[in-house]
């Protein structure tokens, strides 16, 4: 059986004694190029730019690009907003099931912003260098629902009307795995799939509504030898079984801020699955020193050092603000590090 592309990175590093390094970064890119949020998510040029001034000053272990919650949605029609300075957002409109009718012909392949996050894909793999491993990122199902319905409503529907919302989901879900063809097919390597609004619902809806269809995901992927991440927000120690499940390679997880706790995830999962993260995105590494963000890496990769399924990455996406100074700091401290 062909080993998986992240053990097969996470081997390869181990044998230089080192620890694979992805912080999550596209947003503090747009200083270096010197643009902005409005033109790099709706030009791919622009944003190839941007990843690959992230790149060229940082050459961390993977590369994703600017993540953005809106572009299913949008290519499905739903109403957005692209503010200059900061990212496209889903205004809640209304929403009825039967509009789903509707939203079946819609051939995403065809959108033009969509297709810009692949022709972004394909610059990625044509102009970064070979050692990095070029990802993607696609809205979670119970995610790109809530925001076709509304979050609080995807929530209440979770309990008062699961039928209603079961059908949005498998919808959706076809939808993503389209998406996820055509990165797949620009030679995307990874696929990181976003479930922040998944974080409010207990394990067992958890798996109904959220993990049961990224397992869908995870099936397309894993033929193509395309490695799967789940990433959610917030405090996912009540979920870390069920992400495993699905799936996927890897998951993702939020800072200790939010009440991640690494080491007992790892103490929790077989090391088969990839552990990534966990430095706050809004804590040292955008607010402190240098010499903060090193303490804190230093923290985390001491904590984690008796397990080899571990990624040293950050809870999330790190803002546009974050100095420039303090990712050195985070990638300089974590390839120092040495394990043995």
């Amino acid at each position: 059986m062909q080993q998986k592309l992240l053990t097969q990175y996470l081997d390869h590093a181990a044998r230089e004694g080192r620890r694979l390094v992805v912080p999550l970064m596209g947003f503090p890119g747009l200083g270096i190029a010197n643009t902005n949020v409005k033109l790099a998510q709706q030009n791919y040029g622009v944003h190839y730019r941007v990843l690959k001034s992230l790149a060229d000053r940082y050459h961390p272990d993977a590369m994703f690009p600017l993540m953005d919650l809106s572009v299913e949605a949008n290519a499905l029609g739903r109403y957005t907003v692209f503010p200059v300075a900061d990212s496209a957002t889903v205004v809640k409109d209304h929403f009825e099931i039967a509009q789903l009718t509707m939203q079946r012909q819609i051939n995403i392949s065809y959108d033009t912003r969509l297709q810009g996050y692949v022709e972004t894909m394909k610059l990625m793999n044509i102009g970064l260098p070979g050692d990095i491993i070029k990802g993607a990122y696609v809205t979670g199902p119970y995610s790109l629902a809530g925001l076709i319905m509304g979050a609080d409503e995807a929530a209440m529907a979770t309990i008062l009307e699961p039928e209603k919302l079961t059908e949005l989901c498998e919808f959706t879900t076809e939808k993503i795995q389209e998406y996820v063809q055509l990165l797949i097919g620009a030679d995307a390597q990874v696929i990181c799939i976003l479930e922040p609004s998944a974080v409010m619902l207990g394990p067992d809806q958890f798996e109904q509504f959220s993990s049961s269809y990224v397992k869908h995901i995870t099936n397309l992927c894993k033929y193509t030898n395309v490695a799967t991440v789940y990433h959610t927000c917030g405090n996912t120690m009540h979920l870390i079984e069920k992400m495993a499940e699905s799936g996927v390679d890897a998951i993702s997880l939020d800072s200790p801020e939010a009440g991640v706790d690494l080491p007992t995830v790892a103490k929790r999962l077989d090391d088969s699955v990839v552990i990534m993260g966990n430095i706050n995105p809004t804590g040292s590494i955008l607010f402190s020193k240098p010499e903060d963000v090193e303490r804190d890496v230093k923290s985390l990769l001491e904590s984690m050092a008796p397990y080899p399924n571990f990624i040293v990455s950050t809870g999330c996406d790190l803002p546009q603000e974050t100095p420039l100074e303090n990712i050195e700091a985070f990638i300089r401290t974590a390839r120092a590090y040495r394990i043995t």
